[in-house]
């Protein structure tokens, strides 16, 4: 009997020390490879959102950017930085959850996130030439020629490229020395740590974190100190031994004028 092929139902992502979540473990090994593997959180699709709707005027497609993603929802935290997510086939606009977006680059030439980056790029070049007063019109090459030049230097210095970065570098690219004022803020494309946390503060963590200190070891540190109290209270405690641990002389006297 042949072997069923293994579904994307799971992935365990990892907060990184730059701040994004990185693909540590997936359910289809087959297909992904989780080295260097990223993955848009929730606080960073809002901001994709946001410059998305500067392009709505030039067409924007809905249903490629919706083809682009495979969307997760947190199953469970598993420790303070990272999270077991569970597939759902929930749509970007309609969720009210908190989701998470995998790129589908299995086809990393041809297929559906590489469409988004190539409907993107286009809309984004009409929006600046309608928006810049350039003496050559801006070319969808211009854009992907700077931006592969960025991405070969990462590559060179070992450096990953998280897809939230790729993605904004096509929706926020505007030509050297020139500026948009139209462009959303970017307060929310480095976020804090801090922010995060409280991103994720209401998920049940499965794994008990390492407790220092209990209410019963505190409870027994408690009975022990009133037990010491209490013995000086009835005369004090016991003179010490001698260091040789033999009797003195002044107690063999004593001995002598009871007998």
């Amino acid at each position: 009997m042949a072997k069923a092929a293994p579904k994307l139902e799971w992935c365990v992502v990892r907060l990184g020390e730059d701040m994004n979540w990185w693909v540590e473990e997936i359910s289809d090994e087959v297909h992904w490879d989780v080295d260097g593997l990223s993955i848009i959180d929730p606080r960073q699709m809002n901001h994709i959102i946001d410059q998305i709707d500067l392009l709505r005027e030039y067409d924007f497609q809905d249903d490629i950017y919706e083809a682009a993603f495979y969307r997760f929802k947190i199953d469970k935290q598993l420790d303070n930085n990272r999270l077991r997510l569970v597939r759902t086939r929930d749509s970007i606009a309609d969720t009210e959850d908190m989701l998470f977006y995998l790129p589908d680059i299995i086809d990393e030439e041809k297929g559906p996130y590489a469409d988004l980056i190539d409907h993107m790029s286009r809309l984004r070049v009409r929006m600046l030439n309608d928006s810049i007063d350039l003496e050559q019109k801006l070319t969808v090459e211009d854009l992907e020629e700077e931006i592969r030049e960025e991405q070969n230097n990462d590559f060179l210095e070992g450096r990953a490229v998280h897809v939230f970065r790729e993605v904004n570098s096509v929706l926020e690219y505007v030509p050297a020395g020139f500026e948009l004022d139209a462009d959303p803020d970017d307060d929310d494309e480095k976020p804090t740590k801090k922010a995060i946390d409280q991103d994720f503060s209401d998920i049940e963590v499965e794994v008990e974190e390492k407790i220092e200190e209990d209410e019963t070891m505190k409870w027994d540190e408690d009975e022990e100190e009133e037990s010491e109290e209490e013995g000086e209270e009835e005369g004090g405690p016991p003179p010490p031994p001698d260091a040789d641990g033999e009797e003195s002389l002044d107690d063999l006297e004593d001995e002598d004028e009871k007998k």
